[in-house]
C-alpha cells in the first residue's frame, strides 16, 4: 500500500443509491441443502421459500416464548 492517497478529486456518495436493499447470501451445509432441497422437490417449490418458511416458524416460536 502506499503511504498516502490522494482523495482531493473523489466525490462522496458517488455510488449511493438511496432506497437500495442488499440481499445477503447465505450458505448452507451441504447435508442441510440436499434435506431443503429434497423436501422443496416434493413440494415443487424453491428452496429460498422452504428456508424462509422454516425462519418465520422459528421467530414466531422465538418471540412467542417472550
Amino acid at each position: 500500500m502506499k503511504r498516502e492517497y490522494d482523495f482531493s478529486k473523489g466525490v462522496r456518495g458517488k455510488f449511493h443509491r438511496p432506497g437500495t436493499t442488499l440481499n445477503l447470501p447465505v450458505y448452507l451445509d451441504a447435508d442441510v441443502l440436499d434435506y431443503l432441497a429434497a423436501k422443496a422437490k416434493v413440494k415443487g417449490v424453491a428452496v429460498n421459500d422452504i428456508v424462509n418458511d422454516l425462519l418465520r416458524k422459528d421467530i414466531a416460536l422465538i418471540e412467542g416464548m417472550k
